[in-house]
Formats: structure tokens, C-alpha cells, sequence
């Protein structure tokens, strides 16, 4: 029984370290917290530790208890690194604690498949940005726009985007880069309908901006308010509102400094 004595080896200190080391990195990626403890507490059975998690949206808490000697119990806590949503490496997470549950997977053998997602490359920002640009085009077409609404819709995402990226990459303030990208996109598409270019230039202003909106943190606010995660809920529920407030003071700066008075 080579695992199980292994398994036993395990001290509570390292479980835990593990433990919020893929916790936090699950929930920076963009794991809702009912996602995190199925994750978690497949390893934990699997290595006989009873665990408490307390997470919040900029960290974790964990309670580590050996079931086999309650004197190799530890409580740590660690902060989450910058959310940059990357459902990918969620799901690989996920494939993975399957695989110590069914396979009994060592300790060590998760460390090193871990480390491994986590080393894992993210898509390069102008390939992002090219899906963004496409993206925000699209929803300008649904929009009642016409073909040259869309080109400006794409230009507007495209280079506000990588505006959002270059601040981002600098370790601006999150919201500051929101809030400036927000501007930019405006003020390209503002300048379209300035001009009327297209038949519907306020479609394009409408949705050039729609990259931004926090979609997964106001998916998973919902989800853990339903499950009764109600700290991180309303967390969520807050960092998504003041990324809506900073969208809609960058671009109504914009609107307000190039003089449009007629935008619906």
C-alpha cells in the first residue's frame, strides 16, 4: 500500500499550501466558489483531510485537518493574484482533480501538473484583440447597424483593447485602464458619428464598448448568491458595478468633450 503511506506522510501545512496555491489561482482565472470546493475537496478526500475554505473575491482561507492525526491541523490564508479570466486553465484544474480522486495521484504529482497549467501560455493581445474587435462588429450588425458601423465597431474594440492591455501590462489601477479604454473606444467611435458614417453610427458607439463588460464576475456573483456564498457574492457583486460605473464615466467624458448632445 505505497499510497496510502505516502498519503499519510502528507503534513497539513503542505496540504494547505496546495491547496490555496490552486484555490487562489482558480479564483483569479474566474471559478465561482462552488467550483472551488468540488475541485478542492476531491483532493481532500483523496488524501484524508478534512478541510474549511472561506473564500472571498481577493482570497482564500483554509482549515487543513488529518483525519488520521488531528494534531496535523493548520489554518492559512493567502491572497488571490490579479483576476484575468482563463476558463482553459479551469477546466485542465478540474481534469486534474478528477484524476487524484480516480488515479490516487501522490502529492507531488499534483504540484508538478499544476505547475505545469500554470506555466501554461496565454493567448497573445492582438490575437484577443482581433477576437474582440470581430466580436464587438458582430453585435453592431445585431444592432440594426450597417457594414460601416461594424468596421468602426471593430477599430474602436481592436484599439481600445490593447489600450486596456498596455495599462494592465504597466500595473495601472484595473479600473483606471477600464475607464481609459472605455474613452478611447468612444472617442473613435464618436468621431464616426460626428461624421455619420453608416446609417447607424450610435449602434457602433453602443457596441464598441461591450468588451468590457464584466460578464463572468456578474455570472459568478449570481451563482455563489444561489449556492450561499454570500461574502463573495456581494463582493462580486460590487467589482462588477464600479467596472459598469468606470465604463460609463469613461464614456461620457468622451461624449461630453467632443460635444455629442444627441446619443441614444
Amino acid at each position: 500500500m505505497p499510497e496510502i503511506k505516502e498519503r499519510e506522510k502528507i503534513s497539513a501545512q503542505r496540504f494547505a499550501d496546495l491547496v490555496l496555491e490552486i484555490g487562489t489561482f482558480m479564483l483569479a482565472s474566474g471559478a465561482h466558489c462552488g467550483r472551488l470546493n468540488s475541485n478542492l475537496n476531491r483532493l481532500a478526500s483523496t488524501w484524508e483531510f478534512e478541510m474549511d475554505m472561506s473564500p472571498t473575491f481577493n482570497g482564500l482561507t483554509v482549515t487543513a485537518k488529518d483525519m488520521n492525526d488531528p494534531q496535523n491541523t493548520v489554518t492559512s490564508y493567502k491572497s488571490s493574484p490579479p483576476h484575468s479570466v482563463h476558463l482553459s486553465m479551469l477546466t485542465d484544474i478540474s481534469h486534474m482533480s478528477w484524476k487524484v480522486q480516480e488515479e490516487k495521484w501522490s502529492i507531488l504529482q499534483v504540484e508538478n501538473e499544476f505547475a505545469r497549467i500554470k506555466s501554461k501560455p496565454y493567448y497573445k493581445n492582438i490575437v484577443v484583440a482581433v477576437a474582440v474587435g470581430f466580436s464587438c462588429a458582430g453585435l453592431c450588425l445585431f444592432s440594426s447597424g450597417d457594414e460601416k458601423n461594424a468596421f468602426i465597431a471593430f477599430i474602436g474594440a481592436f484599439i481600445g483593447f490593447l489600450v486596456k492591455s498596455l495599462f494592465s501590462k504597466k500595473r495601472f489601477n484595473p479600473m483606471i485602464g477600464i475607464g481609459i479604454a472605455a474613452f478611447v473606444t468612444t472617442l473613435i467611435t464618436g468621431f464616426a458619428q460626428m461624421h455619420g458614417i453608416g446609417l447607424h453610427p450610435q449602434a457602433a458607439m453602443a457596441t464598441a464598448v461591450l468588451y468590457l463588460i464584466p460578464g463572468v464576475p456578474l455570472i459568478n456573483c449570481v451563482i455563489d448568491l444561489i449556492e450561499g456564498y454570500l461574502s463573495s457574492a456581494i463582493n462580486r457583486a460590487l467589482f462588477g458595478g464600479f467596472i459598469l460605473l468606470c465604463i460609463a464615466a469613461g464614456m461620457t467624458l468622451c461624449i461630453t468633450l467632443i460635444g455629442i448632445n444627441n446619443f441614444q
